[in-house]
């Protein structure tokens, strides 16, 4: 006896149902298979197509230019990590929150810290980048906008393993209130960024092999700054991929002013100043939140 239509007919009255009410559960399953019942009734689930980027892994055709973009949340901020495919230029901008208006912020910081051309901004699904105004804002810009594949863990690989070695080995996972976002991307744009791009190694893939299940494992040989893989690439390819009134002169005398250990020092003594900041605002803005209540 199936209950639900037992409680139709029994409890509130429904003689409708006393006919079906003594019909088992899974007799019902065998009457939904039946073609009387298919012809009558249709219920197939149908998929919602988001018009917004395109679902593929990212063609880099071996120059610099695509970018692969994720998230880091960090209690009350958000991390936008951007590394290029190629080069593995790493840029990184913080916000108060997750939002249409600070994601559009966080892609110009995106753009503007970036010396070459961009022409692809790859991300996962999720709705901070896949959205009218990110769209619009990278359309008018010429960047295709390309977003992975379902099933496909591996389409944004490099960034997110970029977000554990990179953003939680150095800011880690101690608590950011809001309020330091500002400070923070400030920090970012002016000292960590550069210190990523012009004086902290990274691999490279030289080569790969197939196990005997047909698994691949990518060999990483090459340990390179990722500006001078940027001046190599440019070498290689016999072309400029620097913006308009950009020229490797003028990165060279910012790139060559201070050797790596100075740098990673000045940067760090950066790092300590923001840490401080930071526990200082989040004492007083939780001070205010318990005289508040919240």
């Amino acid at each position: 006896m199936c209950l639900v239509y037992w409680v139709l007919d029994t409890v509130f009255g429904k003689e409708d149902y006393q006919t079906i009410a003594k019909i088992s559960p899974s007799h019902l399953n065998n009457l939904r298979k039946n073609p009387i019942y298919r012809h009558y009734w249709i219920n197939h689930t149908k998929s919602v197509t988001v018009p917004i980027g395109v679902s593929e892994p990212p063609e880099n055709f071996g120059t610099p230019g695509s970018f692969r973009v994720d998230t880091v949340h960090q209690n009350s901020v958000y991390h936008i990590n951007a590394v290029d495919e190629v080069t593995q230029w790493e840029i990184v901008a913080c916000v108060p929150t997750i939002s249409e208006r600070f994601l559009e912020g966080a892609i110009w910081e995106i753009i503007t810290q970036c010396p070459f051309v961009i022409f692809n901004f790859h991300s996962d699904r999720g709705g901070e980048y896949i959205n009218y105004i990110v769209s619009e804002l990278l359309n008018k810009l010429l960047i295709k906008q390309t977003k992975s594949r379902p099933r496909h863990p591996n389409d944004n690989a490099l960034v997110e393993t970029k977000n554990g070695a990179v953003i939680r080995k150095n800011m880690g996972w101690g608590y950011i209130d809001k309020g330091a976002s500002e400070a923070t991307n400030k920090f970012f744009r002016e000292w960590f960024n550069p210190y990523l791009n012009y004086h902290r190694p990274s691999l490279f893939v030289t080569d790969t092999k197939v196990d005997k299940k047909g698994r691949e494992k990518k060999i990483h040989g090459e340990a390179t700054i990722p500006y001078e893989k940027l001046k190599e690439v440019s070498r290689k390819k016999e072309q400029n991929f620097l913006k308009k009134k950009v020229s490797f002169e003028n990165l060279d005398k910012f790139a060559y002013q201070h050797s790596d250990n100075e740098f990673a020092k000045m940067m760090r003594e950066k790092e300590r100043k923001l840490n401080t900041l930071i526990q200082n605002i989040n004492h007083i803005n939780g001070s205010e939140k318990r005289q508040k209540g919240v």
